[in-house]
């Protein structure tokens, strides 16, 4: 689809995202860009694909289009221009997402990005799934198979009678995590499957390891990819506490906060690097991440800046 602006729009709003991204973006820098938006509506058009862009950046880090727009500015503004040029469909398969998004739109269960959700299957089961999450449900009579497609769940798993000899399989493109029991989380991590246990035990088997099935038990927590598995180590209330609505900081840093909790909000959110080593602890309910982003001052030497919904900043105050 083409873009609804021109080229020249397209230039001067890359130019702007790389000045926005700047460590020296001013409070005159700010007024000068918003007058630049309202000066025609080209440019408003070329702004919110922008936003649109820096919203599907969400859920991406580590990727080749949010490792570009890290460069240096003369780099970064021709990353800005590249992804600026490109259809929103397109945008999914150059940016490396984890799954495409038709996927996710069709998948049986599924929640958006900043919401929680809970279903109870036919067997009894029941099924939390985190912000923008989606599962398949392929249940038949041998088994009870769970596909994760996207995103993290809580599974407790119903006895039903005619969950009866048909195991539960909750399965990503790492591996199967067959149910022994069993409370216990799923998290799809892009490159690894991250697995905590709450109650009893589950077995996971990997994709392509030719292993036998490891055991996790209650209390633990593992990552595996298609042919390995990490060793266990002590798993923690602070990584499940997104299933009562919070998020968890212990002696964290700011840098890895706000990844946790751009996870809950659709844009970019990033600090200054010379900000990304500050520590800090608090729990902090997710039901209003602008709210949490209001209170980082109270603990921290930081100034938050809103330039607009999808695109916050911290700065050093």
């Amino acid at each position: 689809m083409k873009p609804r602006f021109s080229d020249a729009a397209a230039d001067q709003a890359a130019e702007w995202l790389t000045a926005l991204m700047s460590s020296d973006f001013s409070d005159a820098d700010q007024r000068r860009w918003r007058q630049w938006r309202a000066a025609d509506p080209d440019h408003e058009h070329a702004w919110q694909h922008v936003e649109a862009v820096c919203a599907r950046l969400q859920g991406l880090r580590g990727g080749a289009a949010y490792q570009a727009l890290s460069t240096p500015p003369s780099s970064r503004r021709k990353a800005i221009r590249v992804l600026l040029g490109l259809g929103m469909a397109g945008m999914a398969g150059v940016m490396g997402s984890r799954s495409q998004p038709w996927q996710q739109m069709t998948a049986d269960l599924r929640t958006g990005v900043g919401e929680r959700r809970e279903w109870t299957l036919d067997d009894g089961t029941r099924v939390l799934l985190n912000t923008n999450s989606a599962v398949n449900l392929r249940f038949a009579a041998q088994q009870r198979l769970l596909e994760l497609v996207e995103g993290e769940i809580r599974i407790e798993t119903g006895h039903a009678k005619s969950a009866a000899n048909r195991p539960f399989i909750v399965q990503t493109t790492h591996g199967r995590v067959q149910a022994l029991g069993t409370v216990f989380t799923v998290r799809h991590l892009g490159e690894r499957t991250q697995v905590d246990v709450q109650r009893d035990a589950v077995a996971i088997t990997t994709a392509h390891g030719g292993r036998a099935a490891q055991t996790l038990l209650s209390g633990q927590r593992t990552s595996f990819s298609a042919r390995d598995i990490t060793a266990a180590t002590p798993s923690s209330g602070d990584n499940v506490a997104w299933t009562m609505g919070a998020v968890v900081a212990d002696e964290m840093r700011l840098a890895d906060f706000l990844t946790e909790l751009g996870r809950y909000r659709r844009g970019v959110l990033r600090c200054d690097p010379a900000l990304a080593d500050l520590r800090f602890s608090g729990v902090f309910p997710l039901n209003d991440t602008d709210a949490i982003l209001a209170m980082l001052p109270q603990s921290l030497p930081v100034r938050v800046r809103t330039f607009s919904p999808y695109w916050v900043h911290l700065e050093k105050r």
